[in-house]
């Protein structure tokens, strides 16, 4: 389902979703999300991927979202767990083990803090038919954490800790998320990146040395510390 008012849409995904559901998403579109999300980072991937640990049972059949985010989780007290906050986490540290994740996961939605590369994008996620979702900004893990209804499940959490280990949440209406790659592999990132860098040197035409020349201080934009 998609809404929205001029260009910026604004889209509701039930999940587990194909292939197809992603088809109509664009770059900079807004996705929210229904059905069951989980948690996977690098303990997460090394569990399965390094160490020859089964994912849980059932969990590819409720679920092929992956977030890569850390829950701010508390005991209930009966036996459960609160969420207050989910806070995500730089996604680019983990494309060294997408190729075997995909194949073993299933996962159709990767979501993140910033994105990857095109080309992880065109390596990792067009064959299998997946797209990147990035989180809006900082400040926002108590509003995404209004989006879990439930914890269904947390796995490996005395092996892993309570950040690493792979947590279901039941969830509705969890977002807002941006569209940062398609189906073809194009990030939104690097679309954008590139219009501002086009300007950069007409900006800085006229510019003149620092006076003082402190450290990171100068009028040439390629030596410029990021």
């Amino acid at each position: 389902m998609a809404a929205g008012t001029g260009t910026l849409k604004r889209h509701t995904l039930k999940t587990p979703v194909e292939t197809a559901d992603l088809r109509g998403l664009a770059l900079g579109d807004i996705v929210f999300l229904d059905g069951h999300v989980f948690t996977g980072r690098e303990g997460v991937y090394k569990r399965v991927l390094e160490d020859g640990h089964a994912l849980p049972d059932g969990l590819t059949a409720r679920s092929n979202v992956n977030f890569h985010c850390s829950p701010a989780a508390t005991p209930d007290g009966e036996g459960g767990y609160r969420v207050g906050a989910l806070s995500g986490t730089a996604s680019f540290r983990f494309s060294k083990w997408l190729d075997a994740w995909f194949r073993v996961s299933g996962v159709k939605i990767v979501i993140g803090k910033g994105g990857m590369s095109s080309a992880d994008y065109k390596r990792h996620f067009v064959p299998n038919g997946a797209i990147y979702l990035t989180t809006v900004g900082y400040g926002t893990g108590a509003l995404l954490g209004r989006g879990v209804t439930s914890v269904r499940s947390v796995d490996w959490i005395d092996e892993l800790g309570l950040a690493q280990a792979l947590w279901c949440f039941e969830v509705a209406r969890l977002g807002p998320f941006i569209v940062e790659s398609d189906l073809e592999g194009n990030s939104l990132f690097e679309r954008e990146n590139a219009k501002i860098a086009a300007n950069l040197e007409r900006l800085y035409e006229g510019t003149r040395p620092p006076a003082l020349r402190r450290y990171g201080e100068t009028d040439d934009r390629s030596d410029e510390v990021i």
